[in-house]
Formats: structure tokens, C-alpha cells, sequence
């Protein structure tokens, strides 16, 4: 949309240097006499003798007038003087012939209908230029401002059905009546019923929401209409209100068909909430659309789907029943549906005996169908760089560490003591992965610095996927983070700023549990989050906080009090595996990466009491 904008003022622009190139041409019409020649020009030429004859134009009402020379090589030359009789006598003088008569004024037709005509004829032929006469088939993009973009797509071309979704397998279920009418509306329409006629894919970025919009097509074998919210939106009003109307005209010569809405959110955020004022280009574009989704009639065979990933600050006019009947949420996927996901990616992808599609479902938790489709490539990738026509476990592996933490910078040059406090540091997040139920098991320790500048990472393998957050998982989870300051603290008895993110994830871990959570005690079951307010579309101006000064202090209270509870827990459970610590320290030291299985055979081991080197930082 930015490139037909740019166009669009460009266009405007060279029209405005047309009318101006037309007005100095006009202009240089009325002012023909190209060389600048004065009068003592004229004098040097009538002293050489090179003078042929001299034409003395007067205006009539002042003595003013323009003399023009003209030379024996038929030179023609022109001057302005402010007395003519001064020049008459001069030339009778020289004997020259002459001849005086008034100066001839242009017409009304120069002077004004000239440069209208002209600016007139090129604007004609850049508006034909520009509209498609002469330009081709992209230039009328510039003109038609009120014309939708919407790309109408053939449902045979997408390829794309519900096979090719995988790990929604509910969210399928919900849109397949959809299909089945698309493919037999009387089915519906005999029993008087009323499908839907909007639909609204709600979910993170990355889950699958357009996919499912194309796979509805492609099952339903219509025609598929796709547009992004934002490419109804310009800054001439009235613009995207247009875009709308011709949207849905469109879709009503082409029933049955689909439209979807990308990112709608872009267009139809909550009216009335920015600080300019209602009469905007937006909340005009939203209230067309809202008129359009009640205007085509019910069962029209026109089915309206949208996605989005911020629902709350829709207008709640487009949600209602009669526009946007059904909800559909698009979270991610759990381990099954990860494990299909990467099936369905790794189809076309010939896979080494020693990948285990299962492990990875296991280890990716968080990640959504986007993130699982680029881990597969990028494995891909890593093959084709060694060499290699099969992805081996090893490849997915190293793109899982590069997707999810970073790319690993092995040529980085890092002092041995860095390397040491690093090895400890890792070490003591890893014990406590170990030890604590909910959090782990260890799948991956190392001490490589990555390209998001930390030093080293501990990768835990989740054993299972949890629907719910539980106060007593939250509280391993701030032990795990302060793992690695305990561990310098033991060790080197000083500290480093190696923590800084760790502090800062336990801190938000524990301020979430008092105030949103209300896992506190002592200030009850009250949500104090501020966090959530929609400040940036105009609701606030700042942020404003309903409770008071004594309340925020005994906050401040509990969430350093639950931070050093885990502080002291997490202190004392690697004081009791300090041996295992020194030993996964030193192994690191020696491997720079260990798997979770060496680091769990540690603990099957009797490492030194202390450590070989105890150098203060």
C-alpha cells in the first residue's frame, strides 16, 4: 500500500511541474530574443559599422520602448530603452535606415488561453499514460484509489485442503459445516436454518489462521478472496470506504465465494478511542464494513472470514451475531499436534534414521506452526551447508538452538575465565531443572556464547504440555532463573551481570503472581495489573493505577519476599549437589555442550568437594 501511495503523490507532483513547464514555455513565447544585448552592445555595433537597419517600437503611452537591431550577417538583436526619441536621434545621425512604430501587445489568446491549453493537452496524455492507455496493466493502480485489492484466487490453484492442516483438528471440525455449505446450501436453507455469515480467526501470529481460510476454499472449491485490513485504509477519506463497496460487489457477482479479511484489526479497532476524534479515515471504513455485512441477505452464499491476533480491541459491533456469528480460536499446539505439524513439514524432507519427530514435538513447547516450519528448513538448510541429502537429528538440533535461542558464534573469542564463570552459571540452572519436579528434565547445556549475547544456555525438555500455570510450578521456575547467580555466588563469591535477564524474568514471574494471579495471601484475590490497559489506541493517555500508595508498597512487599524465598531455596538445593556442580562445570569446560543424558550421569557420580580453581572474579 505504501509503494501505490508513493506512486500516487509522485503522480501529483509531475503534473504540478507540467503546468509549470507550460506556463515558462508560454512565457518564453511572449519573451522571444534569446541573447541578452544591451545598449552598449548596440553602441560598440554602430561604431563598427556592423549595423544594417533599426526598427524603434514606442509604447503608447510612454516614451518606453524596445528597439530591435538587426545586423548586416542578418543577426537579430533586441533592447529595452526608456527614451526612443534619444534612439531615433542617435540613428538618423549615423545615417541608418530605421523605421518607428508602437509595440505590438499579445492577445487575449497567448497571453491566457496558451498555457491552459497546453497545460490541459499534457495533462490529457499523462492521465492516459497513467490510467492504463499507454502505461500497462499496473499503472492504473494510481487512479483507481477507490477500487478494492483484493486478489480473488482459485481455489484449484491454492492446492491447499484440510489435509494440509495439521494439529487443528477441532478447529476444522467447527469450519466443515461451513464447507459442506458452500458445496449444498439447500441442504440448509429447506431446513431454515442460517449459517454463519462471518467467521473470526482468533489466535497468536504464526498458528495457522490464514491456512485455515485457504484450506476452506480449497475444500469448498469457490472462489477465495484475500485482503489485508490495512489495504483499506488511506489517507484520503472516503477512499477505504469505497475499497469496501466494491469489495463486496465484487463477491456478490462471484457467489458462492469467500472473503477473508487479514489482520483486521487494522480497520476495525474500537470507534471512538483515538485522539482524533470520530470523523476519521478508519472508523469511516469500519462503518461501511459494518453496513456491508449486514447487507447481503442471509444465505446469500457469501461467507466472510477474518483473522486476527488482537480481538480485544475489536468494536464490538462487528462481533456481534448477524456479522461475525462464530469465534474460532487458533492457539498453539499442543505435543500431538506439534508432532503432526512437523510430519506434514517434513513430508517432502528425506529424514535420517535418527530423527525422532516425537522428541522435537517434546522439546519445542511454545513454538506455533510457523516457528515448527521454519525449524524444519532451517535443518534443511543445515544439511545442504554440509554436504549432506538427509536431515540427521544433529541438523534439527543445531536449528533448534538457532531458532529458539539463537545462532551459535563458535569463532567468538572468550577468555578462559569467562568460560569458567559461564560453566558455573549454566551448571546451576541445569541442577535445578534436575532436581525441581515440574520444570524439567535437562535436554541440552552449554557454554557457546549465541548471537542473542548470552554467554550460554540450558535447554530443558518439557516431559508434557500443561494447560495451566500452577502457583508451586511459577515458584520452580523463579528458582531455576536464580540458579545461575547462586552458583556464582558459591563458587567465586562475587557476582557477575551475567543474571541480569534471569532477575529480570523472576521478577516479572512474581509480580504476575501477586498481581494478576492473586497467589498473595495477604492481598487477596484482587487482579492489580496495569499491564493489560490499551493505552496506545486512546483509551488513557497514561497509565493510571486503581489502587493506593500503601497497597503498591505492600506489592513491592510480597514480590521481594517470594523472590528471596526462592533466592534461599535455590541456594540451598545446589549447596546439597555442589559436587555436581564442579563436575558439570569442568565437563563443560572440556565439551563446551553436554546432552541431558551426560549431565544426568553426573549425578550418579562423586565429583571433588571443592573445586580445583576458586579465583575470585
Amino acid at each position: 500500500m505504501n509503494n501505490n501511495r508513493r506512486s500516487g503523490s509522485g503522480f501529483y507532483i509531475f503534473i504540478l511541474a507540467i503546468i509549470l513547464i507550460a506556463m515558462y514555455l508560454s512565457s518564453s513565447i511572449l519573451n522571444k530574443g534569446s541573447k541578452v544585448y544591451t545598449y552598449q552592445d548596440f553602441s560598440k555595433d554602430l561604431a563598427d559599422q556592423k549595423i544594417a537597419s533599426v526598427e524603434i517600437s514606442q509604447n503608447v503611452e510612454v516614451p518606453t520602448g524596445r528597439v530591435t537591431v538587426i545586423l548586416k550577417d542578418e543577426t537579430v538583436r533586441q533592447f529595452y530603452v526608456t527614451d526612443v526619441t534619444e534612439i531615433e536621434g542617435i540613428v538618423r545621425e549615423a545615417n541608418l535606415p530605421y523605421s518607428v512604430g508602437n509595440v505590438l501587445k499579445p492577445g487575449w489568446f497567448v497571453t491566457y488561453m496558451l498555457p491552459v491549453m497546453v497545460s490541459v493537452l499534457l495533462i490529457f496524455v499523462m492521465m492516459t499514460f497513467f490510467t492504463g492507455g499507454i502505461g500497462g496493466a499496473n499503472s492504473r493502480n494510481t487512479m483507481n484509489f477507490g477500487k478494492n485489492r483484493a486478489q480473488m484466487v482459485n481455489p484449484k490453484m491454492l492446492g491447499i485442503t484440510f489435509e494440509s492442516v495439521a494439529g487443528l483438528k477441532e478447529e476444522k471440525e467447527d469450519l466443515a459445516e461451513i464447507v459442506d455449505f458452500l458445496r449444498d446450501p439447500q441442504k440448509y436453507v429447506r431446513i431454515g436454518a442460517r449459517i454463519p455469515k462471518g467467521v473470526i480467526l482468533v489466535g497468536p501470529p504464526g498458528t495457522g489462521k490464514t491456512l485455515l481460510a485457504k484450506a476452506i476454499a480449497g475444500e469448498a472449491g469457490v472462489p477465495f478472496f484475500t485482503i489485508s485490513g490495512s489495504d483499506f485504509v488511506e489517507m484520503f477519506v472516503g477512499v477505504g470506504a469505497s475499497r469496501v463497496r466494491d469489495l463486496f460487489e465484487d463477491a456478490k457477482r462471484n457467489a458462492p465465494c469467500i472473503i477473508f479479511i487479514d489482520e483486521i484489526d487494522a480497520v476495525a479497532r474500537q470507534r471512538g478511542t483515538g485522539l482524533g476524534g470520530s470523523h476519521d479515515e478508519r472508523e469511516q471504513t469500519l462503518n461501511t464494513l459494518l453496513v456491508e455485512l449486514d447487507g447481503f441477505g442471509t444465505n446469500s452464499g457469501i461467507i466472510v472470514m477474518a483473522a486476527t491476533n488482537r480481538v480485544d480491541i475489536l468494536d464490538p459491533a462487528i462481533l456481534r451475531p448477524g456479522r461475525f456469528d462464530r469465534r474460532v480460536s487458533v492457539g498453539y499446539p499442543d505435543v500431538g499436534g506439534r508432532q503432526e505439524i512437523l510430519e506434514v513439514h517434513s513430508k517432502n524432507k528425506p529424514l535420517g534414521d535418527d530423527v525422532d519427530l516425537k522428541q522435537v514435538a517434546q522439546t519445542t513447547a511454545g513454538f506455533s506452526g510457523a516457528d515448527l516450519e521454519n525449524l524444519m528448513n532451517e535443518a534443511a538448510l543445515g544439511a545442504v551447508r554440509e554436504g549432506r541429502s538427509f536431515i540427521r537429528m544433529a541438523d534439527v538440533t543445531k536449528a533448534l538452538i538457532k531458532v529458539g535461542i539463537g545462532t551459535e558464534k563458535k569463532s567468538r573469542v572468550v577468555s578462559e575465565k569467562d568460560r569458567r564463570i559461564t560453566a558455573y552459571h549454566e551448571s546451576g540452572h541445569a541442577i535445578l531443572f534436575h532436581v525441581l519436579p515440574d520444570v524439567g528434565p535437562v535436554h541440552t547445556v552449554s557454554i557457546i556464547p549465541t548471537g542473542v549475547g548470552a554467554a550460554g544456555y540450558t535447554m530443558p525438555l518439557p516431559e508434557r504440555d500443561e494447560m495451566f500455570n500452577t502457583r508451586g510450578r511459577m515458584l520452580q521456575e523463579i528458582i531455576v532463573n536464580l540458579g545461575g547467580r547462586v552458583a556464582e555466588e558459591l563458587v567465586f563469591e562475587d557476582v557477575t551481570t551475567g543474571a541480569s535477564q534471569d532477575i529480570k524474568n523472576a521478577t516479572k514471574l512474581a509480580r504476575d503472581m501477586v498481581t494478576r494471579y492473586g497467589f498473595s495471601a495477604d492481598l487477596g484475590l484482587i487482579n492489580y495489573d496495569i499491564s493489560a490497559d490499551e493505552v496506545f489506541i486512546g483509551r488513557e493517555i497514561g497509565h493510571t493505577r486503581s489502587y493506593s500508595e500503601q497497597v503498591a508498597a505492600k506489592i513491592d512487599e510480597e514480590v521481594k519476599a517470594i523472590v528471596d524465598h526462592c533466592y534461599e531455596t535455590a541456594r540451598a538445593l545446589i549447596s546439597e549437589n555442589i559436587q555436581v556442580l564442579h563436575a558439570s562445570a569442568r565437563l563443560l569446560m572440556e565439551r563446551e555442550r553436554i546432552t541431558g543424558a551426560e549431565f544426568e550421569a553426573l549425578f550418579g557420580e562423586q565429583g571433588p568437594a571443592e573445586p580445583e580453581q576458586t579465583d575470585e572474579i
